[in-house]
């Protein structure tokens, strides 16, 4: 991804959450328990948990006033099933991207966001704190205005995230829910340009990856899923068979024990959905080659008919 803005270099640490280079104590308590509520929620291995962090550009000198609080769960994913980490990562992708959907907590103005971070996964932010040990692990340094590529891509992916799984809601027939989410993150996203464009104006890092989400259709993805939903819940209002089939298709509200089968089937239908976004990412993210004149069909193409090409 090519991203051409810069990103605000602040000369302090935000004087909200620091002072005398460690975190405010009474934030460092309340991110703490905010971390291990959501964690023991989840009824996984609780030695699995290694450390929570504080990191993005709250933790840097980069932050502006639409940064979230990231905070980062630190988990050892072989201790909660050693065989099958991927369905670990796919089990904690989905429980996180719930609770950032549906939790709005925020601190002096600032929305707190959960990362579960496999314990092994390189990290690349310049700014990392120890909630746990209450000391820096890699500790920010003033950069010489060049633009953070980092953050900005970062940001974009998260938000691909967030409307893949609300689109997930939608294919899975939750009207109700993929309407209320679909509201949430639209608001959350204007909300972040928002802040950019009155920072730093036009070439704002948020600006640009707002561009970059509208120009590769994932606005209009979350705008239709928004209005879709809307019609479909509305249309089932009248006729309680339907509304009850739909129920019963919604399964439960929200994901907390790890069930080795349920993730399994979950991560199915997931790669079944994939073909579609990975090539919707794939054209929008790419940058070699010869550009299209016309916009390319994100459909898959037919499978050849049997014995086709020899044996």
């Amino acid at each position: 991804m090519e991203i051409t803005s810069l990103v605000k270099q602040n000369t302090e640490l935000s004087d909200k959450f620091w002072a005398s280079g460690g975190l405010k104590s009474k934030f460092r308590a309340k991110l703490i328990d905010i971390a291990k509520k959501f964690y023991e929620d989840l009824e996984v291995p609780l030695d699995a948990l290694k450390d929570i962090t504080f990191t993005g550009s709250l933790a840097n000198y980069n932050y502006t006033p639409s940064s979230d609080i990231d905070v980062h769960l630190i988990v050892d994913f072989a201790k909660v099933d050693s065989d099958n980490r991927f369905l670990v990562r796919e089990y904690f992708k989905a429980v996180t991207s719930i609770w950032n959907r549906t939790h709005t907590i925020t601190m002096k103005g600032q929305e707190v966001e959960i990362y579960v971070q496999e314990a092994d996964e390189a990290h690349y932010s310049t700014g990392v704190y120890s909630l746990l040990s209450d000391d820096w692990i890699t500790e920010p340094k003033m950069k010489d205005g060049d633009v953070d590529r980092e953050l900005v891509n970062k940001k974009v992916i998260s938000f691909m995230q967030m409307i893949e799984d609300v689109e997930d809601l939608y294919l899975d027939k939750n009207y109700e829910a993929a309407q209320e989410s679909s509201r949430k993150l639209m608001k959350k996203i204007k909300k972040y340009r928002t802040a950019g464009l009155s920072e730093e104006g036009e070439y704002s890092a948020e600006n640009i990856a707002f561009k970059y989400l509208r120009n590769n259709d994932y606005i209009k993805l979350l705008i239709d899923i928004r209005n879709n939903s809307y019609d479909k819940f509305m249309s089932t209002n009248g006729d309680p068979e339907k509304k009850f089939k739909i129920y019963l298709e919604k399964g439960p509200d929200d994901i907390k024990t790890y069930s080795r089968l349920n993730e399994l089937e979950r991560y199915q239908r997931k790669i079944r959905r994939g073909h579609r976004r990975m090539k919707r990412r794939l054209i929008g993210m790419g940058g070699v080659g010869t550009p299209y004149f016309s916009k390319p069909s994100y459909k898959r193409s037919r499978s050849a008919p049997p014995g086709f090409g020899g044996s």
